[in-house]
């Protein structure tokens, strides 16, 4: 059975046992198709929806989907995500984001970011230059500038740490 939670609000248990689907345990008339033209067919207890992929996070487990103009974010959790969460082990809320720190001495020519900045993985945070050259820092992951911790044109050393998220 699978956990979906809609919006970050409306969590449902769906489950296919023997070609019935069931969500909350109600029988649903369920049939999805995918289209040629990368649209996806969804016919709901005698609805039709057509929906696209806004967005997949294979990684976290969560589907953007835009049905019928609208978009709603899907996370899904499989038994296995389920028992870890029971066990108070949930993935997400046991990694800890690092605060970003000089990789090596140098000058800090320009700040990109700002506290309260949410980021994501790859976003460029701050230029660094060394050896006579400018090297972009960029996210590990996605978080939130919690605090800037030097000020542009200012010398670092290595290790300093430059930014705080969270």
């Amino acid at each position: 059975m699978l956990q979906t939670t809609i919006n970050e609000r409306n969590t449902y248990a769906v489950n296919n046992q023997d070609g019935q689907w069931y969500i909350d345990e109600t029988p649903a008339d369920l049939d999805i198709q995918m289209q040629p033209n990368g649209l996806i067919s969804v016919i709901l207890n005698n609805k039709s929806y057509t929906a696209t992929v806004e967005n997949l996070d294979t990684k976290n487990k969560e589907v953007s989907l835009k049905v019928n103009g609208q978009v709603y974010k899907v996370a899904i959790k499989e038994p296995i995500d389920q028992l870890l969460s029971s066990m108070g082990m949930d993935l997400k809320s046991l990694q800890k984001v690092e605060p970003v720190k000089a990789p090596m001495p140098g000058m800090v020519l320009k700040v990109l970011v700002e506290p309260g900045q949410q980021i994501n993985k790859g976003d460029g945070l701050l230029i660094l230059e060394a050896m006579k050259m400018e090297n972009v820092l960029k996210a590990s992951g996605p978080a939130t500038v919690k605090a800037i911790k030097i000020a542009e044109r200012t010398a670092v050393e290595k290790g300093t740490v430059l930014i705080e998220m969270e």
